[in-house]
């Protein structure tokens, strides 16, 4: 794992295998960004004037590598692009983006300075967040010599080096980016290794190695407690579900809140089994569990004072003679009957027992995380989720977080003309699919059915940023990207602020 660090040395006089500095468009040609001074120096004032002859824009994610001069004690300079020159600072996400960038081109370095705009202890983190999240890497099944390892140790220059709020920014960050990287390498775990037991084992020793209070009800307690809708979903599977429920409180905490998370750690379809093209990518169907696990680790290694519980609802979804079929009816917990019309649509099943079991520890707040619909891809594409929820201030508060921490979000409604299909249903309560227009609010409308009275509850659908099938950009890599993470953070340290959900 790549160590950060800290200094206010010179970026001439710091010894480093390499050096990174931004640079941005301008109006007449590449620009240097604050943090450069020193470097362009060295190059006796030409440094843009060099890059630019090597085909420098100061584009977006662009980088160019140039050789130093003697007056710097770094072997090589990494220029990166920031985009478009802005008088007043670059945004915070412009920094993260460009700081991962870096940290993924310097990739088999043993020791980079990061000499970006780093002055607030906002750019701070965002710098440092950036670096932690771009030399990300999974390597756990590749043999030696695939691949470069992560670059080595990251040195964040600064003048804020003693500064109390330097301080808690980068150690904020390192928390996050670190927890981050845990939700995706289980995402990127193959599914043969990660199952419900297995990654309920992953929970328990995280809340011994934390101080974290994990209970994992098993085939046994589902059975005994009516969990209908893991039960449901897992029967097929030789591996059978879990439902794991890892704690966070703190003794001054005003409120509470529950992060639910969708854990379908390989999904197959089921009986409806998903055709070819559909299915390669679906071990990263419990990137909601990854990303509410990641979140309260979080939470506790920064001392949030606020009370905060992941429930993650663990199932494996497997087509075999013992699997739910389309038709059959299942009793949630709770009580609440499910005609099953598509066992494809199991998501919304798991999470459904979790929201009532979490309900009735009454928190002030319930928030699920899923991989749930891919009608919200088609909405949103794949950077953007969407961010349903029972009260409009609570939807547009997430919104407004995830901007905040550099997360795509779109605030979508709830119609409820959209639940007549699910309540025709002619022998249950309500069936597991409704009008096929309009999927992705269907789904959270049958989600809400789960939430007890008085509970204020939202609904992140995170399809489409969940897992990253392209070309890595920013700080995102190729796989699992842990979307949400950041948003439920945020909304963890928002809460502990102001004493309230």
């Amino acid at each position: 794992m790549t160590a950060l660090s800290v200094s206010t040395s010179s970026a001439a006089s710091l010894r480093a295998d390499a050096l990174v500095v931004g640079v941005a468009k301008g109006p007449k040609g590449i620009v240097l960004a604050p943090g450069a001074e020193a470097v362009n120096e060295a190059f006796e004032g030409k440094l843009a004037e060099i890059l630019g002859t090597l085909g420098a824009t100061g584009a977006e994610g662009e980088t160019v590598k140039v050789a130093s001069p003697a007056g710097l004690k770094a072997a090589l300079v990494l220029a990166v692009g920031l985009g478009e020159a802005a008088e007043g600072g670059y945004g915070l996400e412009a920094l993260r983006r460009a700081a991962g960038v870096a940290a993924r081109a310097l990739a088999g370095v043993k020791k980079a300075a990061l000499a970006l705009p780093a002055e607030s202890a906002e750019e701070v983190e965002a710098v440092a967040l950036g670096g932690l999240l771009g030399s990300y890497a999974f390597g756990t099944y590749k043999g030696n010599g695939n691949g470069k390892e992560p670059v080595g140790e990251l040195v964040l220059l600064t003048v804020r080096k003693g500064s109390k709020d330097a301080k808690a920014a980068v150690e904020r960050a390192t928390a996050i980016g670190e927890e981050m990287n845990r939700a995706r390498d289980l995402v990127n775990t193959a599914p043969n290794d990660l199952n419900p037991k297995s990654f309920a084992a992953i929970a328990q020793a995280a809340g011994k190695e934390h101080g974290l209070k994990v209970e994992v009800l098993d085939e046994k307690a589902l059975t005994k407690g009516g969990f209908g809708g893991l039960l449901g979903v897992g029967n097929g599977s030789t591996n059978p579900p879990r439902l794991v429920k890892v704690a966070y409180t703190h003794p001054k905490a005003k409120a509470t809140l529950a992060f639910i998370g969708k854990g379908i750690t390989y999904d197959s379809g089921g009986i409806s089994l998903k055709p070819a093209g559909h299915n390669e990518t679906m071990k990263c169907d419990m990137a909601g569990a990854a990303a509410v696990f990641a979140a309260v680790v979080a939470a506790k290694r920064l001392g949030l004072t606020v009370n905060v519980t992941a429930w993650l609802a663990l199932a494996e979804n497997m087509p075999s003679g013992s699997a739910t079929r389309p038709g059959d009816v299942l009793r949630m917990y709770g009580g609440k009957t499910v005609e099953v019309l598509n066992t494809d649509a199991e998501g919304r099943l798991v999470l459904a027992d979790a929201i009532v079991k979490a309900g009735e520890e009454n928190p002030d707040v319930i928030v699920d995380v899923a991989t749930l619909t891919g009608a919200m891809v088609l909405a949103l594409g794949t950077r953007t989720f969407g961010v349903m929820a029972n009260n409009d201030e609570l939807r547009d508060n997430l919104h407004a977080l995830a901007g905040e921490v550099g997360e795509q979000s779109w605030p979508m409604p709830l119609p409820a003309e959209l639940k007549k299909g699910m309540t025709d249903s002619t022998i249950a309560d309500l069936a597991n699919m409704g009008e096929r227009m309009g999927g992705g609010l269907v789904a959270g409308l049958f989600l809400q059915e789960f939430v007890a009275e008085g509970i204020d509850w939202a609904h992140l659908d995170i399809a489409g940023p969940a897992f990253h099938e392209s070309a890595p950009f920013g700080y995102t890599p190729k796989g699992g990207t842990a979307s949400a993470v950041r948003t439920l953070v945020r909304f963890a340290e928002q809460t502990a602020a102001n004493g309230k959900a």
